[in-house]
């Protein structure tokens, strides 16, 4: 576990708390250790030069600031093995339905510099090796955080292989979004039911219609209704619905799915935590309905 930085407001305690919080939930889970994220793969949909700069430690602060901590060796190493994380739960879940990554969803990380707590974006560079070495012909990356998924659809922008949906709160960040295959900016409070109906009406079309091979899927808790950085109203159990709804259209179609953890902010890290493993824990259960 990477030691706080001294500088930045990021906390990044949250992650050791998800997975305690899933250890003493007292249900079945398998625990699997990424290798890092071979540097080719991260080149391969980042700037080579902004890459080097992370793997030397060199990011400049301005860079930095974007972020929201400093970039050091030890972040490089946490990086690196959590979007090696999101690749391996998408391997996993082609054999068992689904997978999840307990950290990562680093959807702000665009080419050449990170932004908004995300230094390298898991999901494209995930999605794109997965599409490189022929493990699927097509894939759907459904984020469901608040926040917009603006660097995934940069990264992602214009191939006819991968198909972005970001639905997230429309006066969030980032103030200038980027434009996904399909947005859908709610506005500020919209609880269970709206949530629910707005992405009913959409994501079963969208794997319908450009019938992938996988869904990726960014998971944030975000639009809670006690969320510090949220702008939505969710409760416990209208997140638990929603990554319920996405895991069933998903596996009744024969797809399998892979989550990212996602944002998820707030004073009391530990009612964040039980956010996160109750997500998690939904969609296993959910899966164990396909068999």
């Amino acid at each position: 576990m990477a030691p706080r930085p001294e500088r930045g407001t990021f906390k990044f305690d949250k992650y050791y708390l998800v997975m305690e919080e899933l250890r003493a939930s007292g249900q079945a889970i398998t625990e699997h250790a990424p290798d890092p994220m071979p540097r080719e793969w991260l080149e391969a949909v980042h700037d080579p030069a902004y890459v080097e700069e992370v793997f030397t430690a060199s990011v400049p602060r301005a860079k930095e600031r974007r972020i929201g901590f400093p970039v050091t060796k030890t972040i490089r190493d946490r990086v690196r093995h959590t979007n090696g994380g999101t690749w391996l739960a998408a391997k996993l879940a082609m054999e068992h339905g689904y997978a999840a990554n307990s950290a990562a969803g680093s959807h702000h990380a665009l080419a050449d510099t990170g932004a908004g707590y995300c230094v390298f974006n898991d999901l494209a560079v995930a999605a794109n090796r997965l599409l490189e070495e022929r493990d699927a012909k097509r894939i759907v990356i459904v984020d469901l955080d608040v926040h917009q998924g603006d660097g995934t659809a940069s990264l992602l922008a214009g191939r006819e292989d991968v198909f972005t949906f970001s639905m997230h709160a429309e006066k969030n960040f980032p103030v200038r979004k980027a434009r996904s295959s399909l947005d859908i900016a709610l506005p500020d409070g919209v609880d269970d039911a709206g949530y629910l109906e707005a992405l009913d009406k959409h994501l079963p079309a969208i794997l319908d219609q450009f019938a992938p091979d996988l869904v990726l899927y960014q998971a944030g808790v975000d639009p809670h209704r006690d969320d510090r950085l949220g702008r939505l109203a969710l409760s416990d159990d209208g997140l638990a619905l929603r990554d319920r709804f996405v895991l069933r259209h998903a596996r009744q179609r024969g797809l399998p799915l892979a989550s990212a953890l996602g944002g998820g902010y707030g004073d009391d890290q530990s009612a964040v935590a039980q956010r996160h493993a109750r997500s998690m824990l939904a969609m296993a259960d959910e899966n164990t309905m396909f068999g």
